[in-house]
């Protein structure tokens, strides 16, 4: 692999950290700290990715039939990096630009993708994924929300649960049964505002705006709405979520707060071999997270077959997240206090829910073992 960026990437790094300089507010990182799906930082969200659309920052990797500028992949995930590290300000809209718009792409109708790809490139659209249940975390295909045909449309009936950014949000992209096998589940874009369809946020540490309770309860949801065909919403699935495993550079923020950690520790006698060894051991962890994603970034640009890398990757940088947060919980606690450093304890939250958003950790170690060193097959 090549380690390093070329001058187009090194001149789009630079395009990326001045934009981030002329758009970001002097309070951006008290914002940040509210959660990627609170109020402030969606309504932050619908400001700053017009700006960035305007910039040809928000969806340049999309093909130009699509209204993207046909960038490799590389440079889509060079901004996300680069975003992801300064504290997500794109807050619920990464979802659009790094799955959901690829998945309409896709799977698709013509009619489908005029509807919904353009308020995506304009970026002021807000989307939620209604995949996990009470009893279908990471199995999803568990799930127990049906989709009953009805003519030319379905009724649907279930529960959705730890669902991000659902109060907010214009659209779900919904998972159902429409079969009796256990794979025989659909995929459904549909509007929140659909009668049926209740939301109760759920409480929780990781931040206002991003866990809820979804209910549906005799919602109609249109033939036309179906992404894809009718039970092969798993093969759509599967591409979608090869895209968001390794489409959140978590390890960016991760090693962002680590430097800001050390530098506070520096000079004091805190900081002696103890936390020198810890800050270390995390900061290789986060380099290692870096360079598997790297190569799972760089497999799909050369389409070459899924080798797990993917998995790897994910579940590194799960770690790496977790190293971090440990690293500050015990040599930096006062960071927690206050608002000198809002991102500290921003990051230790969005680590809490590393190990489940896009797939579980227990689920990925599952997929290594199969995929990777042929266990149980």
């Amino acid at each position: 692999m090549e380690f390093g960026w070329t001058p187009e990437q090194k001149a789009l790094r630079q395009k990326v950290a001045a934009f981030l300089d002329a758009h970001l507010p002097e309070d951006w990182e008290s914002i940040a700290s509210q959660s990627p799906g609170s109020p402030a930082v969606t309504e932050f969200s619908k400001q700053f990715c017009p700006k960035l659309a305007e910039a040809g920052l928000l969806a340049s990797h999309w093909p130009e039939e699509f209204g993207g500028a046909g960038a490799s992949a590389w440079d889509h995930f060079i901004v996300g990096e680069m975003l992801w590290e300064a504290g997500e300000p794109r807050g619920p809209q990464y979802y659009n630009v790094n799955w959901i718009g690829p998945a309409i792409m896709q799977y698709g109708t013509a009619e489908q993708q005029e509807q919904h790809l353009g308020r995506m490139l304009k970026g002021d659209v807000i989307w939620c994924q209604g995949f996990s249940e009470p009893s279908a975390g990471s199995d999803l295909a568990a799930l127990r929300t049906r989709a009953e045909r009805e003519g030319e449309s379905y009724v649907v009936n279930g529960q959705k649960i730890w669902t991000s950014y659902a109060r907010l949000a214009e659209f779900c992209f919904l998972l159902a049964r429409t079969g009796a096998g256990k794979k025989e589940i659909s995929v459904f874009l549909i509007p929140m505002d659909r009668k049926g369809i209740t939301v109760r946020p759920i409480d929780s540490v990781v931040g206002d705006g991003d866990l809820h309770e979804v209910f549906l309860d005799d919602v109609e949801v249109l033939e036309s709405e179906r992404l894809g065909q009718e039970g092969l919403g798993w093969e759509v699935v599967r591409y979608a979520l090869n895209f968001e495993r390794v489409g959140i550079p978590r390890y960016a923020l991760a090693l962002r707060t680590l430097n800001r950690t050390v530098a506070e520790l520096q000079g004091s006698a805190s900081f002696g071999e103890g936390a020198q060894i810890a800050a270390a051991s995390a900061h290789s962890a986060c380099e290692a997270a870096r360079i598997l994603v790297y190569e799972a970034v760089g497999q799909r640009m050369k389409s070459s077959p899924d080798t797990g890398v993917a998995s790897i990757a994910r579940l590194s940088v799960v770690r790496a997240e977790n190293q971090v947060a440990d690293f500050v919980l015990d040599w930096t606690p006062q960071l927690f206090v206050g608002d000198e450093q809002p991102m500290v304890a921003t990051h230790h939250k969005r680590a809490i829910s590393a190990g489940i958003a896009g797939g579980a950790a227990e689920i990925q170690l599952n997929l290594i073992a199969r995929n990777v060193l042929g266990l149980g097959a």
